[in-house]
């Protein structure tokens, strides 16, 4: 069997294995939502104790792990005088040891964790979120071992445990929520009971040691037995801090980021903080589904090509990877941007939600909607770099943009206050992607020389024009079905429904009107004797 078929078809079990799990992630929210109560305290109290984890794991290992642990164990694997297996023993010890004193120390030092990132919570919200996060806590040292098992099993040639592992996780929080509404949840934080509480609490941090618990099978499945060591000494861990440092900049740049914004969401009003972290979720789903499976499929080919020096092929390659992504995310950016709060109607406005917060969450989306291209953009940019062994530049490029954000955020507010700042934190991360997506293109051009820059600008500038000439169809066709309709949940539906198919129809119209050649590959690829 030759490479290409295999490649392909293990391009695509993981770009369908990224696509469900994004969207059981984003069933998971949606069931939060319904039981915990969208515009709620005990969503906020439950959604900051919830991201924390994440945070520190990301800023104490997580860019280490996503940058370095990959290579060097391929590399460790290739050399007939290490022995890969110990090799990795070691690696998964030390990552035990040093994760689990994290976990012990910011389990006490909880309550100045919650006052650092949430100082606008009230002194309820602030004792229910200390309590959440020492129960969360542990999540770090899952995520961490989760980590490393992943890059055990990627060096060995096994991706799909990996990509499908989150699922696993998904599930069991999508459970938890559900029994809690059927053991009488409220999502009032008032009524909240120490059950309902241990429920959420076990329940939550469950998901993440069975997504452990996936992966230590299947490392074991594969041939690696994840035995710990009492000395994991031995496997260079002052070279491993070094080719992450870059990393490491880059990723605590962003938790920066995170801090100032669910800090200054904190303060504006109960509900704020989860509101923008699920606007933000729906935000990312178009761009996971999308952008992540046209990278799956092209960074193994920018990677050979780059190895090659084959600069040809890399620009051929990138530029073929923006239009393809653009022609699909530019009209999902305007019927975001149009349907915003009608689709998080749809979404969000059930079991204990507010249909208040449901519809600040899509005014919140729809400024996200305007970040949506560039973000993709500069995120698959970044890959070229990653390819051509520089993990430098894209590091400080990303600090850059975090200045921007963390700069732009402060400035609005000062401008805006209650929900209106919710809305220009997410504009924000809009200007802060441009500019990401600018200096990008500028360091890709002065270190390739050209970027296919006359074709992408001509593909984009079609791509805009027939999104510009739908949405007008769509938000006409919402603002008659809703007018005879209304706003309940029902309504919203049917002009969604209504109004996406009018303007999805019309662009795709234009689109073959002006010859958008990205339009016709995309829709020949999904005929299914191309599949």
């Amino acid at each position: 069997m030759s490479e290409r078929p295999r490649l392909v078809r293990a391009g695509r079990a993981m770009a369908v294995a990224t696509a469900v799990s994004r969207i059981t992630g984003f069933v998971r929210t949606l069931a939060l939502v319904a039981s915990l109560g969208l515009g709620t305290r005990l969503l906020d109290a439950y959604t900051a104790a919830n991201v924390t984890p994440n945070t520190i794991y990301e800023l104490v290992m997580g860019g280490a792990l996503a940058s370095v642990l990959v290579p060097l164990l391929v590399r460790t694997a290739a050399d007939d005088s290490v022995d890969g297996d110990l090799f990795a023993q070691r690696l998964l010890s030390l990552v035990v040891y040093g994760l689990s004193i994290v976990v012990i120390v910011t389990i006490i030092a909880a309550p100045f964790v919650v006052g650092l990132s949430v100082p606008g919570f009230t002194p309820g919200q602030r004792d229910l979120a200390v309590v959440f996060t020492r129960y969360f806590m542990p999540q770090i040292l899952f995520y961490g071992v989760s980590a490393t098992l992943s890059a055990v099993l990627n060096a060995r040639g096994r991706f799909a445990a990996p990509m499908w592992a989150p699922v696993a996780n998904n599930l069991v929080v999508i459970a938890t929520a559900v029994s809690f509404l059927l053991i009488g949840g409220t999502g009032r934080l008032e009524s909240l009971t120490q059950g309902q509480t241990l429920l959420l609490s076990v329940g939550t941090s469950a998901g993440v040691a069975v997504q452990m618990a996936v992966l230590l099978l299947s490392g074991r499945r594969a041939g690696f037995r994840p035995r710990l060591h009492a000395d994991p000494r031995g496997i260079g861990v002052r070279r491993i801090a070094a080719m992450a440092g870059w990393t490491i900049a880059s990723v605590s740049a962003a938790q920066a980021v995170f801090v100032v914004i669910t800090r200054l969401a904190s303060h504006a009003g109960p509900g704020a903080v989860a509101v923008y972290s699920n606007a933000g979720t729906l935000f990312q789903l178009p761009y996971a589904v999308i952008a992540v499976t046209v990278i799956t499929g092209v960074l193994p080919r920018l990677s050979r090509a780059a190895a090659d020096r084959d600069l040809g092929r890399v620009i051929a390659d990138l530029s073929q990877s923006l239009r393809l992504t653009g022609v699909v995310l530019v009209p999902v950016a305007a019927a975001l941007i149009t349907l915003g709060p009608r689709l998080t109607t749809v979404l969000f406005d059930h079991g204990n939600a507010s249909p208040a917060a449901a519809r600040l969450t899509g005014l919140v989306l729809a400024a996200y909607g305007l970040a949506l291209v560039p973000f993709a953009a500069y995120q698959i940019m970044l890959r070229v770099f990653y390819a051509l062994g520089d993990t430098r530049t894209p590091a400080l490029i990303s600090v850059v943009v975090s200045a921007v954000t963390v700069g732009t955020c402060l400035a609005a507010a000062r401008l805006y206050h209650g929900p209106h700042l919710v809305v220009a934190l997410a504009a924000c991360s809009a200007l802060a992607y441009t500019t990401g997506l600018l200096l990008t293109a500028y360091a890709l051009r002065r270190r390739m020389g050209r970027l296919d820059g006359h074709r992408l600008l001509n593909a984009h500038v079609r791509m805009l024009v027939a999104a510009a000439l739908a949405a007008p169809a769509t938000a006409g066709t919402a603002w008659v079905v809703g007018s005879a309709t209304g706003t309940a949940w029902t309504a919203s539906l049917l002009t969604v429904t209504v109004a996406a198919a009018a303007g999805g129809g019309l662009y795709a119209l234009i689109a073959r009107a002006l010859r958008i050649t990205e339009f016709r590959t995309l829709t020949a690829a999904l005929r299914p004797h191309d599949l």
